[in-house]
């Protein structure tokens, strides 16, 4: 699943294509995408609108209409978009298309299903359940040592599961939590509370830093403009991955080979000699 950086990327090369473009046609073509609303609602609520902004919140994509509503995307595993000429390919797997004033179509892609659209009155906005949860920006005033200290004192779970909690802080993912954490050099495993200050302080520095790194990163990279997608699961950062997926590899900082650990059904990575 794409994370912070790379629906940062989505969100910034999608805004360039279609902010000030008007959506002349809007046709659901998997209504499940969209389960709130059917097929016909959905188009009528957003064709005829123009495009003013497209931001992020958490992993979510919000592109703000000028009918006064807002269209929501959350990509999960596999939702893409790609901007093509009318009839240049048939693209398998395409769930919602949509033509621009300017000629171009705009399609969401989703071999896997995962993906969720909604459209809803942007007053409404801070009512809406999945985005109502989110905890701070990691890049947000809020989002402190002060504040991560806090919330590690407050919970009895292993530091990586509350790093990927959503409702904590947003973004984050195996992939990053995984980097910051070995940077940081705190054990995946060693339950929030028992971070001292110093520790928390520390990994606070280092979520922003891999996070800054990696959007960086993807901002050098060159796409094939068709493709309004980041390289997900790492891509264009993979070659700074110094844990994630290099389970039996040596540490590039002491040497250990990588081990790798599941916590809530899911793979960690992490070296025994620097986060012991």
């Amino acid at each position: 699943m794409p994370e912070l950086p790379e629906v940062e990327m989505v969100v910034r090369h999608l805004g360039s294509l279609i902010t000030g473009r008007r959506l002349e046609r809007v046709r659901l073509l998997r209504p499940r995408l969209v389960p709130d609303l059917s097929p016909g609602s959905f188009a009528a609520r957003m064709k005829g609108a123009t495009v003013e902004e497209v931001r992020r919140r958490g992993k979510h994509i919000l592109a703000q209409l000028s009918n006064g509503r807002t269209w929501i995307t959350h990509l999960r595993m596999s939702g893409r978009f790609l901007y093509l000429d009318p009839g240049e390919v048939e693209v398998a797997h395409t769930h919602a298309h949509f033509r621009l004033d300017n000629g171009k179509d705009l399609i969401f892609v989703d071999p896997r299903h995962f993906g969720l659209m909604a459209v809803v009155r942007t007053a409404d906005l801070g009512e809406v359940d999945s985005l109502r949860r989110l905890g701070p920006e990691p890049f947000a005033a809020e989002f402190d040592a002060g504040y991560l200290l806090e919330q590690c004192r407050r919970s009895g779970r292993a530091i990586k599961l509350l790093l990927l909690d959503q409702t904590r802080v947003v973004g984050l993912g195996n992939i990053y939590a995984a980097e910051a954490l070995h940077r940081a050099k705190i054990d995946p495993g060693i339950l929030s509370n028992q971070l001292t200050a110093e520790q928390v302080a520390r990994l606070h520095g280092e979520i922003l830093a891999v996070l800054r790194e990696a959007i960086e990163v993807g901002s050098t990279l060159h796409t094939d403009p068709r493709e309004v997608w980041g390289r997900y699961g790492g891509g264009a950062f993979e070659e700074n991955w110094r844990v994630y997926d290099r389970e039996g590899l040596g540490c590039y900082t002491c040497g250990s080979k990588i081990r790798r650990l599941t916590q809530g059904g899911r793979s960690t990575y992490y070296c025994p000699g620097c986060q012991a």
